[in-house]
C-alpha cells in the first residue's frame, strides 16, 4: 500500500525577497519522512490571496495533506485565513472558542486584546483549531489543509500537534556516502547502480571540501536491507569512500 502524500505551501513575500529563511520546509520533511508520509511538493507564493486560494486548491484535490506556514498573524498583509477561506468557499469571522483563547493569553500577559490581535481569532467556517502553546493564538484545519505560522518555534509547536493526528506509513530510510573524486569520476558506475536499484531515490551533490572535489551520495528508500545493498555495491566498486552517516 503506497504511503500517504502531501505538499507544503509556504506562503509570504519575505521567503521570496530572500529576507528570510525558510527553515519550517526543511522540519515538516524530516518528520513527515520519519512518519511514512511522502512530501512530493513544496511551493512558495507571496501575499497574494488569489495566488494563496488557488495554490491550497491545487495542492488539495493533488495530496493527501497540504501544510502550509505563514501569514496567520495580526498585520495587514496576514492574509491566509481569509485565503484558505476564499478557496474553500467559506465564510470566516472571529470564532468563540479562538476568541476565549486569546483573551485568556492577553488577560495573562497584560497586554490589550486591541483590534490586530483580534484577527487571529477570524477563522473560516468549519475548521477545527490547531492549538498553539508558544503564544496562543491557533492555527487551524479545513479538509486536508493545516494552516499554521511562519514563526519557526510556533510552526513546529503546531505540526507536532497536527502529526500526531495522522497516519503514516512506511518511515523513509537513507544513507550516506562520501567520495573525494569529482561526480565525473563516478558517474558511469553510480548510473549503473540506480539501474539495478530502480525502487530507491539516489542523489549524487557535489562539494568541495578543504579544496578537493567531494561527492555526497545518499540513497533513499523504503526498505533499509535494499537501501543498505545500494551502498555496499557503491563501497565496493569505490573502495576509497565512505559512509557519511
Amino acid at each position: 500500500m503506497p504511503n500517504p502524500t502531501a505538499a507544503m505551501l509556504v506562503i509570504g513575500d519575505e521567503i521570496l525577497s530572500g529576507r528570510t529563511r525558510d527553515t519550517n520546509t526543511q522540519y515538516l520533511a524530516t518528520k513527515l519522512a520519519e512518519m511514512g508520509i511522502d512530501l512530493l511538493e513544496v511551493r512558495v507564493v507571496p501575499d497574494d490571496q488569489l495566488r494563496i486560494s488557488e495554490a491550497a486548491v491545487h495542492l488539495s484535490e493533488t495530496f493527501d495533506h497540504v501544510f502550509t506556514s505563514g501569514g496567520i498573524g495580526p498585520t495587514h498583509d496576514d492574509i491566509t485565513a481569509d485565503s484558505i477561506a476564499l478557496a474553500f468557499g467559506k465564510s470566516i469571522s472571529v470564532r468563540d472558542d479562538a476568541l476565549e483563547i486569546l483573551k485568556h493569553h492577553c488577560a495573562r500577559m497584560g497586554v490589550e486584546l486591541n483590534d490586530s490581535r483580534l484577527r487571529m481569532a477570524r477563522i473560516p467556517e468549519g475548521a477545527s483549531l490547531i492549538e498553539n502553546s508558544v503564544s496562543a493564538a491557533p492555527g487551524f484545519s479545513i479538509g486536508n489543509v493545516h494552516v499554521m505560522a511562519g514563526v519557526p518555534k510556533i510552526f513546529e509547536d503546531m505540526a507536532v500537534r497536527v502529526l500526531s493526528g495522522l497516519t503514516g506509513g512506511r518511515p523513509l530510510r537513507s544513507r550516506s556516502v562520501e567520495i573525494f573524486r569529482p561526480e565525473g569520476e563516478i558517474a558511469r558506475k553510480l548510473g549503473e547502480i540506480v539501474q539495478a536499484f530502480p525502487d530507491l531515490s539516489i542523489g549524487s551533490y557535489p562539494r568541495r571540501i578543504d579544496g578537493r572535489f567531494a561527492v555526497n551520495v545518499v540513497f533513499r528508500g523504503k526498505d533499509r536491507f535494499t537501501v543498505d545493498s545500494a551502498a555496499k555495491a557503491f563501497l565496493a566498486a569505490f573502495p576509497d569512500a565512505a559512509d557519511s552517516d
